[in-house]
This record gives C-alpha cells, sequence and structure tokens, in this order.
C-alpha cells in the first residue's frame, strides 16, 4: 500500500513539474520574435510589455563529451603470461595428477592444491619456468581425503584455478 502511494506521488510530482516547465519556456520574455504559434495554446494571453518572470531561468548549454588526448594501452590476448591450463584425469582416481600450461615468458610459477575454503593443501610445485609448454606430473599422496579441491596455477600477477575431484 505504501509502495503504491510512493509510486503515484511520484508521478504525480514529475508530471506537476513538467507542465510548470513546459508553461515557463512558452513564457518566456527572451523570445527572439514572437509568432503565432499553431501547434500552442497559450493558457494566458501574452502582454504586449513582457515582465521580468520568477520563472526565467537558463539551463547551461550542452557540451559534447571531452575528448582525451590520452591514449589507453589495452593489453591484447597475446600479452597474456598465462594460458590453456588443463588438470587431467578428472576425477582423480589413481595416486597421480597432471597439470598441462603454457607460459608466454619466463616466470615463477606456483601449483597448488586448495580445498573448499580456500586452504592450502599440498604445493605441488614452485619454480621459475621457461616460456613454452609445460606439463607437470606429481604423484599425490594417500592422506588426501575424498572430495572437491582446487588447483590454482599462479604465474606472476596471474592466477587460473582449476576444479577437480578426488574419488
Amino acid at each position: 500500500m505504501r509502495r503504491n502511494f510512493t509510486y503515484t506521488f511520484s508521478w504525480i510530482l514529475i508530471l506537476a513539474m513538467a507542465i510548470s516547465l513546459n508553461c515557463a519556456f512558452a513564457l518566456s520574455p527572451k523570445s527572439p520574435k514572437r509568432l503565432p504559434k499553431t501547434d500552442t495554446i497559450n493558457y494566458f494571453p501574452l502582454k504586449k510589455k513582457a515582465k521580468k518572470s520568477p520563472l526565467n531561468f537558463t539551463l547551461p548549454p550542452i557540451h559534447p563529451g571531452i575528448i582525451s588526448s590520452t591514449k589507453l594501452v589495452v593489453p591484447r590476448a597475446d600479452d597474456k603470461l598465462l594460458s590453456s591450463v588443463e588438470v587431467y584425469p578428472n576425477p582423480i582416481m589413481a595416486d597421480q595428477i597432471n597439470v598441462k600450461y603454457t607460459l608466454s615468458r619466463n616466470s615463477n610459477v606456483t601449483i597448488k592444491m586448495v580445498d573448499v575454503l580456500g586452504n592450502d593443501v599440498i604445493t605441488l610445485f614452485s619454480q621459475r619456468v621457461e616460456p613454452g609448454e609445460q606439463v607437470l606430473n606429481r604423484p599425490l599422496s594417500n592422506k588426501l581425503n575424498r572430495g572437491f579441491y582446487f588447483i590454482r596455477v599462479v604465474a606472476g600477477t596471474e592466477s587460473v584455478i582449476k576444479r577437480i575431484s578426488l574419488l
């Protein structure tokens, strides 16, 4: 009920403001030349001598958007340091995990297994790696519980997270 009243009151207020602005512009004394208007109805007869209206105001001019001369450097897809990360087999039934990824330049790479809460379980790999396609084969300990885990591959400032399930 209250929301309906608010919407109705808002629309009535907007309509009243639009009508008052329309009347203010129609009665503006600064019109360059008064020509008879065929599409408008004057509710108040215009006087020969126009008095200053308290509603006389002008809106600021509309300027086109400011054009900046600075150039933005947008990184291309080729500039990605870490790409095409694959974790297999998924689901993991054996005691080994394989991670394949591609680096575009030298970088420190860290590969960690993380649980659902974000806690580090195992650090699988942490070294400086040359560019190109890399494959990591690591055995997993039998102490891990069944469930969902995430493999987080971090290279430089980039990070890729893949979900795996351990059976």
